[in-house]
């Protein structure tokens, strides 16, 4: 009876060593594969990084949560990008608040993974995240400083900021100037990576989704997502015609507002699907609440499909695998 007993231990232990051994099957292979090539892993550090030191990430994330860079001490970086209690980057209104409670004009997009961006903005104006920390600090309807030596008068004051832009920028005879105090916040939004199980999957762990999910990533590649949502961030490194199929009806004309070609009327960029089902409202202008609209809208709008239920299921369960720490 013992040996029987072990004999059938044994037999179990080998089949698992063997099914281990034998991996992915053809089929996951080949979805593993597909989107590798099309897709890929998020790349572990951003571009600009490798000159970030401990002390200037130091000084660049209190600036992020810092009030006073705002006319009226009520708003910060932190305010429409959230990082608080599991925040995800973004404030999820449809247009953020600024001071006296005045609205944007376009959704704030998530400041994860955005050092891997193009650009930033929806209409790509600012080419790193270093010229995009200029803009709403300045901007009358989000932060409304009057100009950029009045941002530095007023934190050169803050005695607790003169040791740490020393150190932040050390041998610099005035450390506290407009250029240093972006240039650290932008070293501190280089650290807001995001890594999900997706990621996993592409580097060969095929447990790390489970069918459902891999049916819904055969679903979105198969569908055609990727003509616009692809490299490492499923987008987020191209600009595309909204409405480039069937028109989308807005009054915002995207990136022409930046290069005044025609070409670029109604063009924004592409947005990350990093993080996606966390980061609603969606959209430049912030009018669709839920994934599921969101999927709709893009396949009738860009790829001039009307997917029914089943395929939007299976596309939004795969996005859900794009949600990171």
């Amino acid at each position: 009876m013992k040996i029987q007993k072990l004999l059938i231990i044994g037999i179990s232990v080998s089949a698992t060593i063997f099914l281990s051994q034998c991996g992915p099957s053809k089929e996951v292979k080949e979805l593993m594969k597909r989107a590798n090539e099309t897709i890929g892993v998020i790349p572990d550090k951003m571009p600009g990084s490798e000159s970030d030191t401990g002390d200037k990430l130091a000084l660049g994330k209190k600036l992020y949560f810092e009030k006073a860079l705002s006319k009226d001490n009520a708003i910060s970086c932190n305010s429409c990008h959230n990082l608080e209690n599991g925040g995800n980057g973004t404030d999820n209104q449809s247009f953020s608040t600024g001071v006296n409670g005045k609205k944007g004009g376009r959704n704030a997009p998530t400041v994860f993974n955005a050092g891997f961006h193009i650009a930033q903005f929806w209409d790509g104006r600012a080419e790193n995240l270093m010229a995009q920390a200029k803009g709403p600090i300045l901007n009358p309807v989000e932060m409304a400083m009057p100009d950029a030596d009045a941002v530095v008068r007023k934190i050169g004051k803050m005695p607790e900021y003169a040791e740490l832009f020393k150190k932040a920028f050390p041998g610099t005879k005035d450390p506290v100037t407009y250029d240093n105090l972006v240039s650290a916040i932008a070293s501190f939004e280089r650290t807001l990576k995001t890594h999900d199980k997706f990621d996993e999957f592409q580097k060969g762990n095929a447990k790390a989704l489970n069918s459902a999910e891999m049916e819904g990533l055969k679903t979105f590649l198969d569908t055609g997502c990727t003509n616009c949502h692809n490299g490492p961030l499923v987008g987020g490194n191209s600009y595309r015609k909204l409405g480039l199929v069937n028109a989308y009806e807005t009054r915002d004309k995207g990136r022409y507002l930046v290069t005044k070609d025609e070409a670029d009327m109604y063009v924004f960029k592409v947005p990350s699907l990093r993080n996606v089902t966390k980061t609603f409202p969606y959209f430049h202008d912030g009018s669709i609440s839920t994934l599921k609209d969101a999927i709709q809208k893009m396949g009738w709008h860009q790829l001039g499909k009307k997917l029914g239920d089943e395929d939007i299921g299976k596309i939004a369960t795969f996005l859900n695998t794009l949600s990171g720490n």
